[in-house]
């Protein structure tokens, strides 16, 4: 399947800047498979090694963490002659081995012939938690993340339709109503197929949504399984307490993240660390309110005032157990839930796009959904489940602060009236 940080990592092979690269990111958004298919397609052979599935590697590293040491002994390991330039070395579930993260400095200094990429599923809380001797500027680092709904469309068999969308929303030309329409029914699709790709390969090959559901409860069990083993035994229950009413404060009129509503008396001491680990974790993120539309944005956010949304829309819906039709056709018995679950999908959108989120609030109650910086620009982004996009609180932020324009995000077709930009909820990925 067509995933777009190929392009990221073709740079990054060519770069004479190039570093040891850690790719990290949530569990089973794609790290393995998509690092191996790159390696197979642009070098010769690669040395693939997994510390969860041979912790007898960790010895390797123990012994002596110099190039000219691990090479050769990696090589035999392997299977596979190492050379420079030639082979991609991938080490997977690096948070397994300190000394193995450590490695990447000397291989920086020392030997940056040598192509290698790590990857981690918890690679930010074990570094947060542990006492790893971090590669600081030795590095790059990148993220990764599910799939976004034009992955998801161009794995459907739909690349044409993604590209009429870039036009239309660099035109802001109406798409003809009938692929409106098409492409409505993809957007609800991946609501609930969402972009873990297993699920959406298996929803490509199968079209079962049933196959898909099994699918996303293994993947949230594995997160479950997570908090357990990568956590401060005192912590676990709180994580987990967090976790699972994130998915209810979706569901409030106020998406606001409470934390009296994990536990009745709930504070911020109680619940900031497994907070934090599910960040950390790539699972959840956390979107600031700002108190100032000024740059950098940053620096304007209220630490105490934050929304909180997961990674992944069909890990929510399967998360709420949801039906696939209650998304499909979008009944009323969800209606509660159907604003916090668009939100959920947006921000799922931007952050992929590499924007840093963010949230306005006016002093009598207006609110902006999302505030992002794109180019030079300050955006504000209204957002709406369905076709109704009468948006009051757009209006105050537009009088307040007259940006260059706003963007409607909702179920209507693309349009551009009054300095708003009109988008259909499926062309969030043009952001």
């Amino acid at each position: 399947m067509y995933r777009k940080i190929m392009e990221y990592l073709k740079k990054w092979k060519e770069s004479k800047y190039r570093k040891p690269l850690i790719l990290q990111g949530a569990r089973q958004v794609g790290k393995t498979y998509t690092v191996l298919e790159f390696g197979r397609e642009y070098y010769e052979n690669v040395a693939y090694f997994n510390f969860e599935t041979n912790p007898s590697l960790n010895k390797t590293f123990d012994e002596n963490i110099t190039p000219d040491y691990l090479i050769p002994i990696l090589s035999h390991i392997a299977g596979v002659t190492i050379v420079s330039e030639k082979t991609l070395i991938v080490f997977d579930e690096i948070q397994l081995c300190e000394r193995a993260l450590t490695s990447l400095k000397y291989f920086c200094e020392n030997a940056p012939q040598y192509h290698i990429i790590v990857a981690g599923s918890l690679l930010g809380v074990a570094v947060n938690r542990s006492t790893f001797s971090f590669p600081v500027g030795k590095v790059d680092i990148k993220t990764m993340y599910p799939m976004d709904i034009e992955e998801f469309m161009i794995a459907m068999g739909n690349k044409d339709l993604t590209e009429m969308i870039r036009k239309s929303f660099e035109s802001n030309a109406p798409m003809p109503a009938a692929l409106h329409d098409i492409c409505m029914q993809l957007y609800r699709q991946y609501l609930v197929v969402g972009g873990m790709p297993e699920c959406v390969s298996l929803f490509a090959q199968t079209k079962d949504y049933v196959l898909v559901r099994h699918n996303q409860d293994t993947i949230l069990a594995s997160y479950l399984n997570d908090m357990s083993k990568y956590n401060n035994l005192n912590e676990i229950k709180k994580t987990r307490l967090a976790y699972d009413n994130i998915t209810v404060q979706l569901s409030k009129k106020n998406t606001r993240f409470q934390y009296k509503l994990i536990k009745k008396g709930g504070r911020a001491s109680e619940f900031e660390n497994a907070i934090e680990w599910l960040n950390l974790s790539g699972i959840v993120s956390q979107v600031y309110k700002v108190e100032q539309i000024k740059k950098p944005l940053e620096n304007y956010r209220d630490i105490d005032s934050f929304k909180i949304y997961v990674s992944d829309s069909g890990l929510l819906c399967a998360k709420k157990s949801l039906s696939a039709n209650d998304i499909l056709y979008m009944v009323d018995e969800i209606n509660e839930f159907k604003g916090g679950m668009t939100e959920n999908y947006v921000n799922v959108q931007l952050t992929i796009n590499g924007h840093k989120t963010y949230y306005w609030e006016s002093d009598r109650g207006a609110e902006i959904d999302f505030i992002i910086q794109r180019a030079s620009d300050i955006i504000p982004i209204e957002v709406k489940s369905a076709d109704n996009t009468k948006a009051k609180s757009l209006g105050v932020y537009m009088k307040k602060f007259n940006p260059k324009y706003a963007i409607k995000l909702s179920a209507k077709n693309f349009g551009y009236e009054d300095n708003k930009k009109t988008v259909p909820l499926y062309a969030a990925f043009c952001i």
